[in-house]
């Protein structure tokens, strides 16, 4: 490496969405992959745990911010109301600082959450939940229509449910969407002039293997990331930066579904709404949301129109009466008792948290024992376990709004929260999904040649970073600094961790843009129902 000085005062945060250890492990050994098989002998490596549930939207916010979801406030696509309304979180949601606020120049590319873009000293590109590049998706928003011109067709997701049955125009959709990003991070490089943070996500791997789960075809798609990362190394050696290599969670093969709801339902704790009401009457005349917008749309009225134009309670009640994708407007919530929402997030409709509650809050620590056997018999054929369950008290501590529960499907099963008639159910088109253990390797000025990281999180990333560049660490981070990452002669490894107090002031607002190709696209791949 240029320039070597066992001290960097930048660092570039290189993620990539979904990427198991033991891939990356299996292929550099096998020397597929020359790229990451030098991240691992010039720098330090090893796994990288993820929060629980191990996803997308509480992941990366853990990894830019250094805390667990009980203190940045996000704990997963859409936001459960009082009134049990599903609003999605933005990056307005997000209740801690991410490190492109704590450190400048930073330039922010297609990380996920970051919608709308913030205000920062450099330039953002909002990834993932961003409803679409014909929202102002840039900081400076004259950076869109660089993006327009220069990279024709960029786009921040696929139609998954597209491809479902058609795997090789997928492979090839995938590829061309992995490019226009790379592209996208070279522009953003030409825009650098001078920075002390790069944080850049390829959300690729995680979408391919989602509907994807084949060796072959997965080892020639990371070939086409360790090419990418050769150029990345290339430019930190330029920069004498440190660099971070990182993953917000594993993955590994689905081979069924486990309906927690149907389980809840089953057991009494949950109730279906009476079909004699309007939604089931409509539901009988053939009256589905999809045939109402179709309408709305023949005349020119947008969703999106109705969504700006309308007051959120309307919306939601008239959402509530339309048979439509969002599975928990079916609960009668006067007689439920608990009810998975998102990714396995469990809640007790207690009287407090919820308008319609019927739990006392008193009762809430009796109903969660309950509630916690019920999750632990529920079993396959072979009398296995099938579901991972753990107490939202003791993962959230700080937050009493945080679920109750946090309810997964053990290997090889995908929990999923549709109220249905059958415990289980296929896969689909959906061939993996998500596990705890992720990656991360990091190189660099003062990164330790060779040196393994045992027992990391997604919350150490931020503090490593911090202290690695001679900056303070916020006083109420959650992660720990990895010294074993750096080497003997580094400052970081002999000075102490320099503490700082962080707040963010957002202005509150909600993010009344219409989220619906968002949805689609979630439920493409089985984020959503």
């Amino acid at each position: 490496m240029s320039g070597h000085t066992s001290t960097s005062q930048r660092a570039f945060v290189l993620g990539l969405d979904g990427v198991p250890w033991r891939l990356i492990e299996r292929w550099t050994d096998d020397g597929e992959l020359p790229n990451f098989e030098r991240m691992r002998t010039e720098g330090a490596a090893g796994t990288l745990e993820s929060t629980r549930p191990p996803t997308t939207p509480l992941a990366w916010p853990s990894i830019a911010t250094g805390v667990w979801p009980d203190k940045h406030g996000i704990y997963g696509f859409q936001n459960l109301s009082r009134g049990y309304s599903h609003e999605m979180y933005t990056s307005r949601d997000c209740k801690q600082p991410p490190l492109w606020e704590q450190l400048s120049p930073a330039h922010v590319g297609n990380v996920p959450l970051t919608y709308p873009a913030t205000e920062i000293d450099g330039t953002m590109v909002t990834g993932m939940m961003t409803p679409s590049t014909e929202k102002e998706f840039t900081h400076p928003p004259e950076l869109g229509d660089e993006i327009a011109s220069r990279i024709p067709g960029y786009e921040i997701s696929l139609d998954y449910p597209e491809y479902a049955d058609r795997l090789d125009e997928f492979e090839v959709a995938v590829t061309d969407i992995l490019e226009k990003r790379r592209n996208l991070m070279r522009l953003q490089m030409e825009h650098a002039d001078d920075w002390q943070l790069f944080f850049f996500v390829y959300t690729a791997p995680d979408r391919f293997q989602h509907l994807v789960w084949d060796m072959d075809r997965l080892c020639e798609h990371y070939k086409k990331l360790d090419d990418m990362l050769g150029e990345v190394m290339a430019y930190t050696d330029e920069h004498d930066a440190d660099l971070y290599v990182v993953s917000d969670h594993g993955f590994g093969r689905i081979d069924r579904l486990v309906y927690v709801n149907h389980v809840l339902e089953q057991a009494g704790y949950l109730y279906r709404r009476e079909d004699e009401g309007t939604r089931g009457a409509l539901a009988n005349l053939g009256i589905s949301r999809e045939k109402v917008t179709g309408l709305l749309d023949r005349v020119g009225i947008s969703e999106e129109r109705l969504v700006q134009s309308l007051p959120r309670t309307l919306v939601d009640s008239v959402a509530q009466q339309i048979p439509g994708d969002h599975a928990l407007y079916d609960v009668d919530y006067e007689r439920t008792v608990a009810f998975v929402h998102d990714a396995g997030n469990c809640y007790i409709n207690d009287t407090e948290r919820f308008e319609k509650g019927i739990v006392d809050p008193a009762d809430v620590p009796a109903l969660k024992a309950e509630l916690m056997d019920l999750f632990e018999s529920v079993t396959n054929e072979r009398d296995e376990q099938v579901l991972r369950v753990f107490d939202g008290d003791d993962l959230f501590p700080n937050d009493p709004g945080s679920p109750n529960f946090i309810v997964n499907g053990k290997d090889g099963y995908e929990s999923r929260n549709s109220i249905t008639d059958e415990p289980f159910g296929d896969t689909g088109s959906t061939a993996a999904s998500h596990r705890s253990t992720g990656i991360v390797l990091c190189r660099g000025p003062s990164i330790e040649p060779g040196g393994e990281l045992r027992g990391a999180r997604v919350v150490d990333i931020a503090p490593t970073l911090l202290h690695g560049i001679g900056e303070p660490v916020p006083a109420n981070a959650d992660g720990r600094v990895l010294f074993d990452a750096f080497r003997d002669d580094a400052p970081a490894s002999r000075t102490k961790v320099e503490r700082s107090d962080v707040t963010r002031s957002t202005d509150g607002e909600a993010v009344d843009d219409d989220f619906t190709d968002v949805e689609d696209r979630l439920k493409g791949l089985g984020y959503m129902e």
